[in-house]
């Protein structure tokens, strides 16, 4: 791979077209950009650096509460929407609380997933009951909205293995009066084939002395 790039890097120097020059005038552009971005990130972070440092210290422990919440609240809501997969509608939303400093910081989070059953299907109405209590107890230390959603997804699934069982045991019966059905079937047809046709003779003799 290095060596393709090194003889096209080769042919364009050797050429010196024009779209050269562009290419070169477009990296200049995009350096700069970044230059640019990279002195506004650096400007940003001393000013908020300098703000943090002029708050009284009740304030800077009450901003350094409110990081260590955001960062809590993020990673818990992230922890849902990975074990919620495509249960989950939607991405994560926030409640946000301005600091001291002016920064707004998340202090509460949700994640909206899909709790419904399984129309008509008890089997995949279990499973997915099993993956909405896995996205409700994925953080760390689930909330107790987390915890009465889990209590919910086990319902459910009781709910379900209850119907399938019944389903399970209905399917069973059924098979066996159709079993039973087709050997009544079978009998009967076996008995006609034994039963004497209705153009058949039944002939009567009797013995006959010839003696003198």
């Amino acid at each position: 791979m290095l060596a393709s790039v090194s003889t096209i890097q080769s042919a364009i120097q050797q050429t010196h077209t024009p779209q050269h020059t562009f290419e070169t005038k477009k990296d200049l552009t995009e350096n700069l950009k970044k230059q640019n971005e990279d002195t506004v990130k650096s400007e940003s972070s001393k000013l908020t650096e300098k703000a943090f440092e002029q708050l009284s210290k009740e304030e800077q422990a009450k901003v350094q509460q409110l990081k260590i919440r955001d960062l809590e609240v993020k990673a818990h809501e992230q922890a849902h929407l990975s074990a919620a997969g495509t249960l989950a509608i939607g991405g994560a939303s926030f409640t946000y609380t301005n600091g001291p400093n002016g920064v707004r910081y998340a202090t509460g989070g949700e994640v909206s997933i899909d709790t419904s059953a399984v129309n008509e299907d008890p089997a995949a109405t279990i499973r997915k009951a099993d993956a909405i209590r896995r996205a409700a107890l994925a953080p760390a230390t689930p909330s107790s909205q987390d915890q009465l959603v889990a209590n919910n997804a086990t319902a459910m699934a009781e709910m379900a293995r209850t119907e399938l069982i019944q389903l399970t045991q209905e399917d069973k019966e059924n098979a066996i009066k159709t079993k039973e059905t087709r050997s009544e079937e079978e009998q009967n047809d076996s008995n006609k084939k034994n039963e004497p046709s209705e153009n058949s003779v039944s002939i009567t003799g009797s013995l006959i002395d010839f003696s003198v």
